[in-house]
């Protein structure tokens, strides 16, 4: 199975293509959810880039931490990466975390919203299910990699894994569950779960539920979908992503119980959904008013005066932007003569 595409000698991968691909639609999707809300949709598109590499970052840097245990008995560990640090440039190869790209993601929207003055919440809410719908389409990118498949499988569905890609034990075992697409269907229902609850229950929901709603369901899914994983990355004897999701989904749930509470002063004040909508739309009115201040502004030149002068006569000047039908007649009469 091809890889990617050959371009003057060298390989543009399918990997690449497809994350490359989920990003753009995560950002259009979500730009599109501020508009909706009256918010700037430019921001998305200004914060894109960032928010990009830093999620790029954050995911290499996490498998770098967490290499499967199939590299470990190939010498391929955290401290060789650091022995060769261009190996950790080499993103197109694969091995990028999902957790570390919405934690490294995250933390990048996180900061520009504190620097722009922005709530923050409000902003993740917008993003999370564009980055559902980036999960869903970069993990096709596995499948031309043919990585993230699970355990032996003989169901329709089952894929075929070619015998350079198979982990040791499974020489002879050709058939495996497609972990990848299982998740990538999970994430694509989470999506569009997303939307659904955003817009049937807008007027009860806080900023930032929306995101929780997201970290809870896709770690639920993650969390389930690791019990077939067969390459898993472990710490300590245990599977590492395994538990960082389960905490991760039982604090988020954790989190969204509370805030809905009667305790929720515990955690900020409490807002009607009314004071929410108003606040939303303050914010866009500071936006807009911000844009205006930077737009330049004509600045009104010198009045324009015109002297007439009849039968050896001057006429007082005249400002044209207030002439009267008197002075119209004088000019008139002074032109016949």
């Amino acid at each position: 199975m091809p890889i990617g595409i050959p371009v003057f000698g060298h390989t543009i991968t399918f990997y690449g293509i497809l994350i490359s691909l989920g990003a753009l639609l995560a950002a259009y999707l979500a730009s599109n959810q501020a508009k909706k809300h009256n918010q700037d949709p430019e921001i998305v598109w200004d914060i894109f880039l960032w928010v990009m590499i830093a999620g790029v970052v954050g995911a290499r840097l996490w498998h770098v931490f967490t290499p499967p245990p199939s590299m470990v008995e190939q010498g391929v560990t955290t401290s060789w990466y650091f022995t060769n640090p261009l190996e950790i440039l080499k993103v197109w190869r694969g091995g990028l975390g999902i957790p570390g790209a919405i934690i490294g993601g995250g933390l990048a929207l996180y900061l520009y919203t504190r620097i722009k003055k922005l709530n923050f919440g409000m902003w993740a809410d917008f993003a999370a299910p564009g980055v559902a719908l980036a999960q869903a389409i970069g993990r096709w990118g596995n499948f031309f990699n043919q990585e993230v498949y699970g355990k032996p499988s003989t169901l329709p569905w089952a894929i075929t894994i070619d015998p350079q890609y198979r982990l040791p034990g499974y020489n002879t075992i050709e058939t495996y569950h497609p972990l990848f697409l299982y998740e990538s269907i999970w994430n694509l229902m989470n999506m569009g779960l997303l939307l659904y609850l955003g817009k049937r229950y807008e007027k009860w929901l806080k900023n930032g539920d929306i995101f929780l709603i997201f970290l809870m369901i896709y770690s639920l899914g993650r969390f389930l979908l690791e019990f077939l994983r067969l390459d898993a990355s472990q710490v300590g004897g245990i599977n590492f992503n395994q538990t960082i999701v389960a905490i991760v989904g039982l604090v988020s749930a954790g989190l969204f119980v509370l805030r809905h509470s009667k305790h929720a002063g515990i955690f900020g004040k409490k807002t009607t959904a009314a004071e929410r909508i108003a606040r939303r739309k303050a914010e866009a009115e500071k936006i807009a008013g911000a844009k205006e201040k930077v737009a330049p502004v004509a600045k009104p030149g010198p009045k324009r005066t015109t002297t007439v002068k009849a039968a050896g006569t001057t006429v007082k000047p005249i400002v044209k932007k207030t002439v009267k039908p008197a002075t119209r007649s004088v000019a008139k009469s002074t032109k016949t003569k």
